[in-house]
């Protein structure tokens, strides 16, 4: 791409008809991917979406770069291979809450922890759509669908608390309905080097309508959400009012003014401490508002560093002699 060229959403939207139920989220998930992808400064060759099984994996066709619509749960392990051979694409890996954490979860878990430099947005809408209504990975205990006719007897993954228990040196989460917030989660999960996965909240309004409800509905969202701000402290709620305080390790709700609470008394964030950030994942108790914006954001090494100076430590400890490579050892005669 010539540097004076200028991408527009338009650019990325490809020629194949959406194919997704009417008020599906993942239209607002797909037109923000799109804004973001134009912003980024990166040829549109040199960007790839890959999938695995699920309504959310279609996105390759619908998005104007290069992509893989690949197997159940695996698109973690062919963004890995393809990242490795081709360090100079921007790898972006669309998954579900029943492809990444169910079949896929082993794959995701390694693809987090071996800190490699590719995108993955998780879309949670706590069931299994394509199917058409089975309880997910993240369904809640106790949920009635057509697997779970008695009620779901499984305890729901945290797919925030998974990320960061597996390492991942990136951790956001979003939701589709919140535009803006989520094309800087997307923004920072592009710029970041390392593992970046981004949990986005997601309305099926076919088989679980209004699962996030209390997290979007304008009328509530502002008493329920609690935007995390690196070196700020957590408040939330209408008014500004309210934040969070630590009591020891338990995260606690108060009010700021009551009790001669401060702002001073709130707990601040910090992306770089991992110990914050897997206690504010935890957090399920009604009263408490659910954590939105980057949860962990660290630099280290990533995998293709990692092996591109292996490579060029062996070269230098050793000069490359093929022939001599080839009669070393034990050798026969045929």
């Amino acid at each position: 791409m010539n540097p004076t060229d200028t991408l527009t959403r338009k650019d990325f939207v490809s020629d194949q008809q959406v194919r997704w139920c009417p008020g599906c989220g993942d239209y607002a998930i797909l037109a923000s991917v799109q804004g973001v992808f134009a912003q980024l400064g990166i040829p549109r060759e040199k960007i790839v979406i890959i999938s695995g099984i699920g309504c959310s994996s279609r996105f390759p066709y619908y998005v104007d770069c290069y992509g893989f619509h690949t197997i159940h749960g695996r698109a973690p392990t062919i963004a890995t291979g393809l990242k490795a051979s081709r360090p100079d694409l921007s790898v972006w890996v669309v998954t579900g809450d029943g492809d990444g954490l169910s079949i896929g979860g082993n794959h995701l878990l390694h693809a987090l922890r071996r800190n490699i430099d590719i995108n993955i947005m998780l879309f949670n809408n706590r069931i299994y759509g394509l199917t058409k209504g089975q309880t997910s990975p993240t369904s809640e205990f106790g949920k009635v669908t057509k697997s779970t006719p008695l009620g779901n007897i499984d305890r729901p993954v945290a797919p925030i608390s998974f990320a960061l228990s597996a390492e991942a040196s990136f951790v956001a989460r979003s939701a589709d309905v919140f535009g803006a917030h989520l094309q800087d989660m997307l923004k920072a999960a592009a710029s970041h080097k390392g593992s970046s996965f981004i949990e986005i909240f997601q309305n099926c309004n076919i088989f679980n309508d209004g699962t996030w409800k209390h997290v979007t509905d304008r009328g509530s969202r502002e008493e329920n959400v609690l935007f995390l701000e690196h070196g700020k402290p957590m408040v939330f709620g209408k008014n500004g009012d309210r934040g969070i305080r630590l009591n020891g390790l338990q995260p606690e709700v108060v009010t700021i003014g009551e009790n001669g609470i401060t702002e001073a008394d709130l707990a601040v964030h910090d992306e770089a401490d991992e110990s914050l950030a897997y206690l504010m994942s935890r957090v399920e108790s009604p009263e408490f508002p659910v954590p939105m914006g980057v949860f962990r954001r660290e630099r280290f090494p990533t995998l293709g560093e990692s092996i591109h100076a292996q490579i060029d430590a062996a070269k230098a400890k050793n000069e490359p002699d093929l022939m001599a490579l080839l009669h070393s050892g034990d050798t026969w005669e045929v």
